[in-house]
């Protein structure tokens, strides 16, 4: 199905493009949520009678997605969760979760805004980009810790050891030890 996109829409085109989509995506998706129209002789002519309207209501939301933004960007927000000695997550923290702590903080966020390419399942600092118009993106930390202390030494930028870690270096230092029991005793014979 072609249609005209009224809005710029990801990894499809800009505002004013005739584009080329599976009907399943324009019917469920685009036209419902009326970011684009089918692509005929009179809906061209009606976007064409539009056009300014549209771009002017674009650039309005541009502007104040941009001043959002500017206050959101670089923010960092502290999740609390249930981790095992390894650093790993008895569950994970999800886009909408982050949406949940963005709008507790006074902004407007939908979780569909939050990008995660996997949910997160570590503790640690995560940086999360968030979509708040199709041009403007802003990039927040997310603090995932056990406890709140925990989660203020990783804001100060101390790397935790997990117990893994602190296992391995303890058998480093014993091996160590023991090898040099072992050399010293070799010598004497």
């Amino acid at each position: 199905m072609e249609v005209i996109l009224l809005e710029r829409v990801g990894k499809l085109g800009h505002m004013g493009d005739k584009v080329r989509v599976k009907d399943g995506y324009a019917r469920n998706f685009l036209l419902p949520r009326q970011k684009a129209l089918r692509a005929t002789e009179a809906n061209l002519k009606k976007f064409e009678s539009q056009r300014a309207a549209l771009e002017a209501r674009n650039n309005e939301l541009k502007a104040d997605a941009a001043t959002d933004a500017e206050k959101l960007n670089g923010k960092s927000f502290t999740i609390i969760r249930q981790a095992g000695e390894t650093g790993q997550l008895y569950g994970s923290v999800s886009p909408r979760d982050i949406a949940e702590l963005i709008n507790a903080d006074g902004f407007k966020v939908q979780r569909n805004q939050v990008t995660l390419n996997a949910p997160i399942k570590a503790i640690g600092l995560h940086e999360v980009p968030v979509h708040l118009h199709p041009e403007v993106t802003s990039t927040v930390t997310v603090n995932v810790a056990r406890s709140p202390e925990e989660a203020e030494r990783q804001a100060k930028g101390e790397t935790l050891a997990t117990v893994e870690e602190t296992s391995m270096a303890d058998l480093g230092l014993e091996v160590g030890a023991a090898l040099a029991d072992a050399g010293g005793s070799l010598g004497d014979r």
